[in-house]
């Protein structure tokens, strides 16, 4: 393909909306997967380790940095570079993924909020690789009903008082920063809620411990638990009252993220898929021969692509800085997650028994795709603020 002045030969049609730089980190991500990542999956899904070697990895070839300004230590691209690294490491294993995707999650409140003093203290690092990150809003009464946070922050002079507990946080005891909604007026409900930037080791501040998952096992998920925890004033993220702003904002900005991932397990998947399809011999001929086993893998392409161009479409959007991207982040989140379960799911069923087998990665594949139906927002959420936001512009489009 040739666009604006470059002649690009790769193999996805997808690849003449990327420029030069992004082909690079994509490729680059590209290669630790399939050189790094992918031979150890298997090892990490099953010690249910975190992947800190993977990480040393990834912080040494600059892609935590990837979606972090320039004047803060990164490479100066946006949520387009995360979904491309994302995906990538997705394909291998999309628990290892987490650990960068995640980080990516507890950083964009600073990203998007934070005061200059914060990103100069906190950015570099992240940027770097030398600190991960977390973001914290999940309780057990407070999943997709956000507005139910019961973890408090009371002002005791120049700090901030922090008691309650955060459930299910991603990279929770592996990041040192984490970003966390707390309520500072519970009287004024969702709008009473502020974010806080707490680091690993302040005094009250402890982990539950790390929860047994379904799939993505590779990736830490624990209890985050604040006991009379003390921070400095100025940890407050923008300003009190804002914090379920700068989750909702956080979200429109990560769900691409999300959506990304689903794209790379899906595509983990059909790899698996086709190269058993084509080694699998039944009644005399490989079954990729067989037309019902080759319309399963044409819908599982198509699907895939369909997802990954409303992925980087999205991301396209917000790195544009168009400001309303809720229902387009919502439907690239859904629309990937929903085509992840059925992807994988054809994949079991392509390698049959094999499939079933822990011995085989198709199965793990099918695992690790639930999750993304389910965190940052079910997917039944995201119909939701679809909904919303179509039944929004119609009658302003009515009028």
């Amino acid at each position: 393909f040739r666009g604006n002045d470059t002649i690009y030969t790769r193999k996805s049609f997808m690849d003449y909306l990327f420029n030069e730089q992004q082909i690079m980190v994509r490729d680059l991500a590209r290669k630790i997967a399939q050189e790094k990542i992918k031979p150890v999956a298997a090892h990490y899904d099953e010690t249910e380790e975190f992947a800190w070697p993977i990480m040393k990895i990834l912080s040494d070839s600059d892609l935590f940095g990837v979606y972090i300004p320039e004047a803060y230590g990164g490479l100066g691209g946006g949520i387009t570079e995360m979904c491309l690294v994302t995906e990538e490491l997705s394909r291998a294993c999309g628990g290892i993924a987490l650990g960068f995707a995640g980080t990516g999650l507890g950083t964009f409140p600073i990203l998007l909020y934070g005061s200059e003093e914060q990103k100069k203290k906190y950015l570099p690092d992240i940027a770097k690789g030398k600190r991960l990150a977390a973001f914290c809003i999940t309780e057990a009464e407070a999943g997709s009903d956000a507005g139910s946070i019961k973890t408090n922050a009371r002002k005791d002079g120049d700090h901030y008082i922090l008691n309650g507990t955060k459930q299910w946080i991603t990279n929770a005891g592996e990041a040192e920063v984490y970003t966390v909604i707390a309520m500072t007026d519970k009287t004024k409900g969702a709008r009473g809620a502020s974010a806080f930037i707490v680091e690993k080791g302040t005094k009250g501040m402890e982990f539950g411990l790390k929860e047994k998952k379904m799939g993505i096992r590779a990736s830490a998920t624990r209890e985050v638990i604040f006991t009379d925890c003390k921070i400095p004033k100025e940890n407050l993220i923008s300003k009190e009252g804002m914090g379920f702003i700068v989750a909702m904002k956080t979200f429109d900005n990560s769900r691409p993220g999300v959506a990304a991932q689903a794209v790379g397990i899906a595509q983990g998947s059909l790899d698996v898929a086709l190269e058993y399809a084509r080694k699998r011999i039944q009644f005399g001929q490989p079954i990729s021969s067989f037309q019902a086993i080759q319309h399963m893998l044409a819908d599982m392409g198509t699907q895939i692509e369909a997802a990954r161009a409303l992925v980087f479409a999205t991301a396209r959007m917000v790195d544009a800085g168009i400001k309303d991207v809720a229902k387009d982040s919502a439907m690239s989140k859904l629309f990937a997650g929903d085509m992840a379960m059925k992807v994988t799911t054809d994949a079991v069923q392509i390698l049959g028994g094999y499939g079933y087998m822990r011995d085989y990665p198709a199965e793990k594949y099918m695992r690790d795709a639930k999750i993304t139906q389910i965190y940052e927002g079910t997917n039944q959420i995201q119909r939701n603020v679809i909904a919303a936001h179509l039944i929004k512009e119609s009658l302003k489009a009515s009028k």
